[in-house]
């Protein structure tokens, strides 16, 4: 479906279909890995569902170029009409926030602050795609700032809870012996 959703708006290589999924504004709806797009491809081709043609380049290996079918824009709209289920959401900050009792203050707290500027990092990019995608003048740009804003809050309200809260995790987990020395 991602393959699909990026081929919307227009033709595009497999390497850039990859970089898009991977990389790009569509990073944060579905997960991909670059061992999953290729085949997906060949699986939409197969069904007829995108068309593949190659391009040969001067001096450079050839390059397949994929483009949506009438059938594959049928069946993404199709599919996006169903409910899209509940959104997954795993943390192994979270695992490790439910073992700070046993685990050194020193190891909490940076992991606090990774955390918070791995939230910081995902805002600005969320904020750099939207930049992009203005430029772009895409025609779902709108609904794409709308998704961004979504995003965008709860990121912002997991940062507002670190630092708000992040002081009562720290305190539950072991003094470090350089602390308890002093």
């Amino acid at each position: 479906m991602l393959c699909l959703a990026i081929l919307f708006d227009g033709e595009r290589t497999g390497y850039e279909i990859k970089k898009e999924s991977l990389e790009g504004r569509h990073r944060w709806f579905v997960d991909a890995s670059y061992g999953s797009i290729y085949p997906a491809l060949a699986r939409l081709a197969h069904h007829e569902l995108v068309t593949v043609r190659e391009e040969i380049q001067s001096g450079r290996p050839s390059r397949k170029v994929y483009s949506i079918t009438d059938a594959g824009r049928a069946t993404f709209l199709a599919t996006l009409s169903q409910s899209p289920g509940p959104d997954v959401y795993r943390s192994r900050f979270l695992l490790l926030s439910t073992f700070a009792p046993r685990l050194p203050r020193h190891v909490i707290q940076a992991a606090i602050e990774e955390r918070m500027q791995g939230l910081r990092d995902e805002i600005a990019a969320i904020r750099a795609a939207v930049d992009e995608a203005d430029k772009d003048g895409a025609p779902h740009c709108d609904a794409l700032g709308w998704a961004a804003a979504y995003g965008e809050n709860c990121l912002s309200a997991h940062l507002d809870f670190l630092e708000t809260h992040g002081e009562t995790l720290i305190a539950m987990s072991q003094t470090d012996i350089a602390d308890a020395a002093e």
